[in-house]
């Protein structure tokens, strides 16, 4: 019987970069929306947040994320958290390709 290896916290941030938000047209790992990845004998718990409390694209990006997520060899349990504290500030990159600088 072989063991499942662990996955890693790259091969999570991978698939995370290929989530993109639908309003922003950029992936949520750029956003800087994930807060912190946990990995723990193939269960990862993902606390990320929304460019907005209001954001109506919310349930959608959630539902991808843990999806996108459990899809990763060696991932048991996906489990997706949404926090608002801090509330999200985009990076000086994010801003200027935003245009918000």
């Amino acid at each position: 019987m072989s063991e499942t290896s662990e996955p890693t916290k790259e091969a999570i941030i991978e698939v995370l970069k290929t989530v993109e938000d639908p309003e922003l047209f950029l992936d949520i790992w750029f956003l800087g929306l994930i807060y912190n990845i946990a990995i723990d004998e193939g269960r990862v718990i993902i606390d990320m947040t929304f460019t907005s409390p209001m954001c109506p694209a919310g349930p959608q990006l959630k539902h991808e994320v843990k999806t996108k997520v459990a899809s990763v060899p060696g991932v048991k349990e996906s489990i997706v958290q949404i926090t608002f504290q801090p509330a999200w500030e985009p990076s000086e990159e994010v801003k200027g390709m935003l245009g918000m600088m």
